[in-house]
């Protein structure tokens, strides 16, 4: 047998058929069988794919939810150290109100001022900050009102004293300030009771 009749029957022979029997499945003589089998073919084609879109767009939602979690978890990952360095601020405060009060030694004072002021930046460099409370209207998501004194010259509901201050980390309240809060001043007539 010589190569060209071994080419020409190898292509026609690959599978057993001939071209001429490719039409042969076909039941209609018009091919309306073919047409319903490629037309539920692309439906489903057309489905797998909306499916594939909408997981797609899902999976692109979940993985901006776990960014912005991540970057949370980052932000706010020393929140509990540092509402354990608070008190210490604290006591730094009291020992210098208490020195300047007391006439206690210029120099030992001027150095805890030095160091209550070197802590303060370290805190604000991890973002934390002081809330401003005294003159503020009360808020109970910032302050935390330990008293209610009646005053006559400040608006009721107004922080006219902080016993001890409140901190932010960056935007979320790491400790409220513990405040006295302006009352309206009682009328003449009224008794307690």
């Amino acid at each position: 047998m010589d190569q060209k009749n071994e080419n020409k029957h190898s292509i026609n022979d690959l599978d057993g058929t001939d071209s001429s029997d490719l039409g042969a499945g076909i039941n209609s003589p018009d091919g309306s069988d073919l047409q319903l089998a490629l037309a539920a073919k692309s439906d489903e084609i057309k489905n797998l794919n909306d499916k594939y879109l909408r997981q797609a767009a899902e999976f692109e939602n979940y993985k901006r939810l776990a960014q912005r979690d991540q970057r949370e978890q980052v932000k706010f990952a020393n929140e509990n150290v540092l509402r354990e360095l608070l008190p210490v601020v604290d006591n730094l405060h009291r020992a210098v109100t208490f020195s300047k009060s007391s006439g206690g030694s210029n120099k030992l004072v001027e150095g805890v001022e030095l160091t209550l002021k070197q802590f303060l930046e370290s805190l604000s460099k991890f973002g934390v900050k002081q809330i401003t409370s005294v003159g503020e209207i009360f808020d109970p998501a910032r302050h935390q009102a330990v008293a209610s004194v009646e005053a006559k010259d400040k608006p009721e509901h107004t922080v006219i004293e902080e016993h001890q201050p409140g901190y932010l980390l960056h935007d979320r309240i790491l400790r409220p300030a513990m405040v006295t809060v302006a009352a309206a001043p009682r009328e003449e007539g009224e008794h307690h009771g």
